[in-house]
């Protein structure tokens, strides 16, 4: 199974494509396994020539954990979370990759074009957003992620993910049910860690503020948000695309947190564009 072993943090990952394509990293949101990355929308992106890795952040799936069932603090931080990310490649023996990551996900690509701007040739930013301003945090505190969480059984894992699709309001998206119960099933069968959640919420309790800094990134970016996220606010995304030089803006109408699957298209096309934009501007740089 490929993980990272020459590395202090142990991670699974899954690599998709051919071994010379430019690769792109794909990063998930809190608390979510290299599932939430289905293989239909990663097979549009190898399908348009790049090589695609997907992988599990600590403390979720098969990659490390940081603590016991009881522990909500894993003593790291937002910049130990990015970090996982170089810990792939450098196990990949890849000197740079475009990466594109959803909500936590978005923040760890933040954070690996702001510290390591040389390991990183695009960004796509979805669903996320650039520091905890209360104009771009809908969830509230979360008080209960600072308490041990109650464990649950596979039956009503399933059933909570089947109720929280369907909480949403109608819109114009298939809310996909039997999509997100069998992806719930699976990743109770594959790894369930619901204390990891906990522990990496701890670390995002402390992450910095990005804004200014996001204001010297050179990477070309996507800034992809649904105007009707009730997570993250889509002004976090308009300030990101404000801030980042050149940066691509879409906000979707009736598109929450999750990213609709009559999306992922247009999703991957735009990628696929900024991707290339960091491809021009790499070669540019070597001449």
């Amino acid at each position: 199974m490929p993980y990272t072993e020459s590395a202090d943090v142990r991670l699974y990952f899954e690599v998709f494509g051919a071994d010379d394509s430019p690769v792109l990293v794909l990063v998930s949101g809190g608390g979510a396994q290299l599932l939430s990355w289905d293989e239909e929308f990663i097979r549009l992106l190898v399908d348009g020539g790049l090589r695609v890795v997907r992988f599990d952040n600590r403390d979720t799936g098969l990659s490390q954990l940081f603590g016991d069932d009881d522990e909500v603090d894993g003593g790291y931080d937002l910049i130990d979370l990015a970090e996982d990310v170089l810990r792939v490649l450098d196990e990949l023996g890849v000197a740079s990759a475009h990466i594109a990551g959803h909500s936590m996900g978005g923040m760890m690509a933040q954070m690996l074009a702001i510290h390591h701007p040389e390991r990183v040739r695009s960004l796509g930013l979805l669903s996320t957003l650039p520091g905890q301003s209360p104009r771009y945090v809908l969830h509230g505190e979360r008080p209960e992620l600072a308490e041990p969480p109650v464990r649950v059984s596979r039956e009503q894992a399933v059933a909570f993910a089947a109720a929280a699709v369907q909480a949403g309001a109608p819109g114009r998206y298939d809310p996909q049910v039997d999509w997100h119960v069998r992806a719930a099933g699976d990743a109770y069968d594959r790894g369930y860690h619901p204390a990891g959640f906990s522990r990496q919420w701890a670390a995002l309790r402390r992450a910095p503020e990005r804004l200014e800094d996001l204001r010297g990134v050179r990477a070309p970016t996507l800034v992809f948000h649904g105007r009707d996220d009730d997570v993250l606010h889509w002004a976090g995304a308009v300030d990101i695309a404000e801030a980042v030089p050149g940066a691509e803006l879409q906000v979707h109408p009736d598109m929450g947190h999750l990213i609709p699957h009559e999306l992922w298209p247009d999703l991957a096309g735009a990628l696929l564009r900024t991707a290339a934009r960091g491809e021009e501007q790499r070669s540019a740089d070597r001449i």
